[in-house]
């Protein structure tokens, strides 16, 4: 099977290198790669030219941010499976996707996750929280539980199917596409216990106090969106489940 990977990018120079060599790097012979740059004013594009002959959709173009980006790489995708790495992150080992697609061989699975070390701006090799994901079922998800988004991978045809990342909850798209795909549709998600992920600290959601207490908001809209039952616990389980990441 066909596997993509879609990296969106906007001003990203610092660290581009090492994510577009992490999946350049995978053992996985059918793999296609996307690329798609907002028009970076900083070398993000230069950098990722260098690469060119090995990404086999490179694109550099306005766009109205991380998601509206990560839905044009899902409309060019040709892979039965999508899964999207950022831009600042990289995948943790070079069988990442080799394992991935032996999950996939069961058609009976929709979607697998796995986990995530955050790590070091700067240090990868220093660990500052560990997402250890679990394998979950609907109700885990009206209690607070998602998967690290980053590690996760669909069937392509789910996209066409369930719709894309919603542009109107900001940060916490990922979040309310998850809900919608894993809660509202119940698509049958296998957790691979492997570290398939190492995310850079930080994020848009983190920036400030007030991008903050947006990515709070839109967690609740999304949450009542897919109709959880009891949506302020729900957002208080996953900020409190976050804590034993960091033991």
């Amino acid at each position: 099977m066909k596997i993509t990977i879609i990296t969106v990018v906007y001003n990203a120079e610092k660290y581009l290198k090492d994510c577009i060599e992490s999946v350049l790097a995978q053992q996985y012979p059918n793999l296609e790669y996307i690329l798609i740059d907002g028009q970076s004013s900083d070398s993000s594009f230069q950098i990722a030219k260098r690469y060119s002959e090995n990404i086999t959709v490179l694109i550099s173009e306005p766009d109205t941010g991380m998601y509206d980006a990560l839905n044009k790489g899902i409309a060019l995708a040709t892979g039965d499976v999508i899964g999207i790495l950022n831009a600042d992150d990289m995948l943790a080992s070079d069988d990442v996707i080799t394992e991935v697609a032996d999950v996939f061989n069961d058609d009976r699975i929709a979607a697998v996750y796995g986990d995530l070390n955050y790590v070091a701006p700067d240090q990868v090799d220093k660990v500052q929280r560990k997402w250890r994901s679990q394998q979950a079922n609907p109700n885990d998800l009206a209690l607070g539980w998602m998967p690290a988004h980053p590690t996760l991978y669909v069937r392509a045809n789910l996209f066409k199917k369930f719709g894309g990342y919603q542009l109107d909850f900001g940060s916490a798209a990922d979040y309310e596409l998850m809900l919608r795909f894993l809660y509202q549709h119940q698509i049958p998600a296998k957790y691979l216990p492997k570290l398939m992920v190492n995310m850079r600290s930080g994020g848009m959601s983190n920036q400030s106090w007030k991008h903050r207490y947006s990515a709070l908001i839109n967690d609740l809209k999304a949450l009542r969106r897919n109709k959880i039952p009891s949506p302020a616990l729900a957002l208080v389980l996953k900020k409190l489940r976050k804590v034993k990441q960091f033991f």
